[in-house]
C-alpha cells in the first residue's frame, strides 16, 4: 500500500512538471519556426550603416560611361503586355463540339474550395445536355477579374462570357465601348471585408461604437490602426475598397476635391499597398498590420484567420455577375442559360455554400451603382496620388552574371525599357549591374525624360559575363538609397533586384540581412528562370513582393508591381 501511494504521488507532481515541459518544447517550436531566417541579433539603423559603409569599400564599384538612348513614351501597348491566353489554361474542358467559354476569376475556379464553378462545370458537363438535339457542354479558363478585363479591353482574346467578382470590371469594360451584355446578376454571393485583429476590433469598437468605412479611414487618419490593402487595378477586393474610400469621404461625388482630399489624408498612414493578397497576408502574419481586406469566401476556409480576425463586410456586393460578349451565338446563350440555371440550382448552391459562398446574403451594398468611366477615373486618381505626394526613390539592381547569358539577360532589358512607361515621373530612379564586380550605371536623379534617356541606354548596354555577386549588388544599391534619402528625407525607399537567384561570390545575405531588417528596405525581386526560393528569401526580409516574371508575360507582371508600388 505504501508503495502505491508513493507511486500515485509521484505520478501527481510528474504530470504537471510533464505538462510545463511539453509547453516549452511547442512554444519555443513555434517561436523558432515563426523566427526561421531571421537575423537573431537586433542592429541598430546607425550600426546598419557602419556595417553597411563596411562591406562596400569590400566591393570593387566601377563607374559606367553615360549612355543615352532615345525614349518613345507609352510605345507598348495593353495587347503587347499580356502574354498568349495558353499561359492560363482551361481548368475545364468541353466535352462536345458545341460549347461556351467562360472566363471565371479565380476564387471560384481556382483549386480545393476555390474551386466551386469548376466542380459544377464538370457535373453539368457529365449529364449530357442538349440543344437543339446537340449535346453540350462548357469550358472554364480561370484568370483573376482585372487580368481578364486587360484581355477583352485590349481584344487580344475574347470569351463568350466572363463571370469577374464583381460588376465593376464590366461596367469599366463597356465604358470603353466594347459590348457586354449583363446575362446574369448573381451567379453565387460573396461579399469583401476588412479584417481586425481581434484586440483591434475591440478597441475601435469602444472607441467609435461600430466598425464600417468611416470608422476604418477615421482611425487609420488617427494612426489608430495600421491598414493594408491590395492593388485596385488587379485586385476586386481593392478595387471595392479604394472606392469605398473616396464614397467615405464624399457621397455626392467620389471624384471631388472633398473626395481626393480626404483620400490623400487616409493614404497617408497606410503602411503599403499589397502587390497580392498572399503579400499582404505574409505582412499581417509579422505583426505589422493590424487590418486587411479579404472576400469572405477566402476568409471562411482559412482557419487561421477566423481564429485570429474579425471580418466586417464593406462596399458593394461580390455577387459574381456572368456577362456575355458580342462573339456569343444564339446557340451558346442557349447553352449559358442551361449552365446558368444548373449553377443555380439547390444542389449546386448547397456546395458553394460549403465553399463559403452566400453566407452574407442579406448585406445589402452601402455604395451606389458607379458608371465604368467614373471607375477608370479612380484607378487613375489612385494611380497619381497613391503616394501622396511622398516620391519614391528606387534603385534597379540587375544581374548580368554568366548564368543570365541568352534568354534571362535579353528579358530583363527588354521587360525594364518596356516596363520603365509605368514608372511615375516624379519619383526618382538609379540603376547598379553586378557580376563579380558592381558596376554604376545611372545615379539616382528624377525620373524625367532625360534620366530615363539615361536608363534606357544603360539597361541596352548590359551583357551577361562573369560571377554572381548578388550581396554586393544589393549593398551598393542600398547604399545610394541612402545617399539619395540625406537628399530626399521624406522620399520612400525600395530596391528592386532582377535576377536568376544564384549567388556564388561575393558578400553573403547571413552579412546584408541583418542592415536591410535595421532600415527597413523593402526588396522587390524579379526573378528570370529562377531560383525562386531564394529571391523569396530576400524579399520576405521586410514585407516585399516576389514575382516569377517568365519571358511570356514580365511586362505584364511588371506593370502590376510598379503600378501598385512605384
Amino acid at each position: 500500500m505504501g508503495n502505491k501511494n508513493s507511486g500515485s504521488k509521484a505520478l501527481v507532481i510528474l504530470i504537471p512538471v510533464m505538462a510545463v515541459i511539453i509547453f516549452l518544447i511547442v512554444f519555443l517550436g513555434i517561436t523558432l519556426t515563426k523566427n526561421i531566417g531571421k537575423s537573431t541579433v537586433a542592429v541598430s539603423k546607425e550600426d546598419a550603416l557602419k556595417k553597411l559603409e563596411s562591406i562596400e569599400k569590400d566591393i570593387y564599384i566601377r563607374g559606367a560611361d553615360p549612355v543615352k538612348s532615345s525614349v518613345e513614351i507609352g510605345t507598348t501597348t495593353l495587347a503587347q503586355e499580356l502574354p498568349e491566353i495558353t499561359k492560363y489554361p482551361l481548368s475545364v474542358s468541353p466535352t462536345t463540339s458545341a460549347f461556351v467559354e467562360i472566363i471565371a476569376s479565380t476564387e471560384k475556379a481556382g483549386s480545393g474550395p476555390d474551386g466551386w464553378f469548376n466542380e459544377v462545370a464538370n457535373d453539368f458537363n457529365n449529364e449530357g445536355f442538349e440543344v437543339n438535339g446537340e449535346k453540350v457542354s462548357v469550358a472554364i479558363r480561370p484568370i483573376a477579374s482585372g487580368l481578364a478585363t486587360d484581355y477583352i479591353l485590349s481584344q487580344k482574346y475574347v470569351p463568350d462570357a466572363f463571370t469577374p467578382s464583381n460588376e465593376y470590371w464590366g461596367e469599366m469594360i463597356k465604358s470603353e465601348g466594347i459590348p457586354l451584355e449583363l446575362f446574369e446578376k448573381k451567379l453565387v454571393g460573396n461579399v469583401p471585408g476588412v479584417l481586425l485583429s481581434k484586440a483591434k476590433q475591440k478597441e475601435l469598437t469602444e472607441s467609435y461604437g461600430a466598425i464600417n468605412m468611416k470608422t476604418i479611414t477615421q482611425a487609420t487618419v488617427a494612426n489608430e490602426i495600421a491598414m493594408g490593402y491590395t492593388n485596385p487595378y488587379a485586385s476586386s477586393t481593392g478595387l471595392n475598397f479604394l472606392i469605398s474610400t473616396l464614397y467615405t469621404y464624399d457621397y455626392q461625388d467620389i471624384l471631388s476635391e472633398k473626395a481626393i482630399s480626404g483620400f490623400l489624408e487616409f493614404q497617408e498612414n497606410v503602411p503599403f499597398v499589397a502587390y497580392t493578397t498572399m503579400q499582404m497576408r505574409e505582412a499581417a502574419e509579422t505583426g505589422s498590420l493590424d487590418g486587411f481586406i479579404l472576400e469572405y469566401q477566402t476568409f471562411a476556409n482559412e482557419e487561421e484567420l477566423m481564429r485570429d480576425y474579425v471580418f466586417t463586410p464593406f462596399g458593394a456586393r461580390h455577387d459574381n455577375p456572368v456577362y456575355t460578349t458580342d462573339s456569343i451565338s444564339d446557340q451558346e446563350k442557349e447553352i449559358l442559360k442551361l449552365f446558368m440555371d444548373y449553377c443555380k440550382d439547390n444542389k449546386s448552391q448547397k456546395k458553394a455554400s460549403e465553399y463559403g459562398f452566400n453566407e452574407y446574403d442579406d448585406y445589402v451594398s452601402e455604395l451606389p451603382e458607379f458608371e465604368g468611366g467614373q471607375l477608370l477615373a479612380a484607378q487613375k486618381l489612385w494611380k497619381e496620388n497613391k503616394d501622396n505626394n511622398r516620391p519614391i526613390i528606387a534603385v534597379f539592381v540587375a544581374d548580368v552574371s554568366g548564368s543570365m547569358t541568352g534568354e534571362p539577360i535579353n528579358s530583363l532589358k527588354s521587360s525594364l525599357i518596356n516596363g520603365m512607361q509605368y514608372i511615375n515621373k516624379d519619383n526618382y530612379v538609379g540603376l547598379v549591374s553586378y557580376s563579380s564586380d558592381v558596376v554604376l550605371h545611372v545615379p539616382v536623379e528624377k525620373f524625367d525624360l532625360n534620366q530615363q534617356a539615361y536608363f534606357k541606354g544603360a539597361v541596352e548596354s548590359l551583357d551577361a559575363m562573369g560571377g554572381t555577386a548578388t550581396y554586393d549588388g544589393i549593398a551598393v544599391g542600398l547604399d545610394m538609397l541612402m545617399d539619395a534619402m540625406e537628399k530626399y528625407p521624406d522620399a520612400k525607399p525600395m530596391l528592386f533586384v532582377l535576377s536568376d537567384g544564384e549567388a556564388n561570390s561575393g558578400h553573403t545575405l547571413k552579412e546584408v540581412r541583418p542592415i536591410l531588417e535595421s532600415l527597413q528596405v523593402p526588396v522587390y525581386t524579379i526573378g528570370y528562370n529562377a531560383d525562386l526560393d531564394a529571391l523569396k528569401q530576400i524579399s520576405s526580409i521586410n514585407e516585399a513582393a516576389s514575382i516569377n516574371a517568365d519571358s511570356e508575360d514580365v511586362v505584364y507582371k511588371l506593370k502590376s508591381l510598379f503600378n501598385s508600388n512605384l
